[in-house]
């Protein structure tokens, strides 16, 4: 399980990235979403033992973070959204550093990097220096080290990023098979519908909603999201939600697109995911 308690991060210059978060999740793949500066990377990093909390406590698996740090790394993995590769290292070089560092044998480290890689579709690149790659494939080596890994939990900072939507689509796949909880952050709607099996709405260092895509989308079930008319501002955007038997008269004037994930955050915090 996942739990926090009163978590609150401040900076020095003042910045309040969490701000006496709450909560607790048992789910195989939880989800945070938020635009840029909401707190979600704040809240992996103490989490995963990379940060101390000003205040509050937080427990992975019923470990404390700060008191009991050193059995929640022996059980995790984080792979954040800044890692990168080391240039002149294959695939195949960086899986082998990373499960020999990890503890396991010459000969196991070959036969699980080389599984891993055939997984995430990199095998036949494992002996291309990582500077030849491209970003996406780039991105599928640090992919590669957790499922690797093996881990019973699994922190994943935008770990699509980069990656055209065919190997999206691997990925999630990948994702989903994977034996460990996974803690994720994203900013693709639909990576989160697909994958959560529960979502927490982060805003300004609080959590806003949080519950399973069906259970959020609930509200808005019979609604259409109207673009380029209402009382909601989005930017420059105006936006306004409709029955979706009143659709046909807004087609052809507005655009008219299906309710998602990103609705939710525009009626909760009253703006988008993104700057736009």
């Amino acid at each position: 399980m996942i739990e926090t308690i009163n978590l609150t991060k401040i900076y020095k210059d003042g910045t309040i990235a969490l701000d006496n978060v709450t909560f607790s999740s048992d789910v195989k793949i939880l989800t945070l979403l938020g635009r840029n500066g909401a707190g979600k990377t704040t809240l992996t990093r103490i989490l995963s033992t990379q940060l101390l909390p000003t205040k509050g406590e937080a427990y992975v698996e019923g470990y404390n973070v700060i008191k009991e740090a050193k059995k929640i790394r022996k059980i995790i993995t984080s792979i954040p959204q800044e890692a990168q590769p080391v240039g002149m290292a294959s695939p195949y070089e960086h899986l082998l550093m990373f499960l020999t560092a990890k503890g396991l044998s010459l000969s196991e480290s070959e036969r699980v990097a080389r599984e891993a890689l055939k997984e995430v579709g990199l095998w036949e690149v494992k002996d291309k220096p990582s500077d030849e790659l491209s970003g996406g494939m780039k991105r599928k080596i640090f992919v590669a080290m957790a499922l690797a890994a093996n881990s019973e939990v699994i922190f994943l900072d935008e770990p699509t990023t980069g990656l055209d939507p065919y190997s999206r689509t691997e990925i999630w796949s990948i994702l989903k098979t994977m034996k460990g909880k996974i803690i994720l952050t994203t900013h693709y709607m639909e990576e989160a519908e697909e994958l959560s099996d529960e979502v927490i709405l982060l805003h300004k260092g609080r959590i806003i909603a949080m519950g399973s895509v069906t259970t959020l989308l609930e509200k808005l079930k019979d609604k259409v999201r109207v673009e380029g008319i209402g009382d909601i501002k989005v930017g420059r955007l105006r936006i306004t939600y409709v029955d979706k038997r009143e659709a046909s008269n807004f087609v052809g004037k507005y655009v008219v697109k299906p309710i998602s994930l990103e609705d939710l955050f525009i009626l909760y915090a009253g703006e988008g995911l993104e700057e736009n």
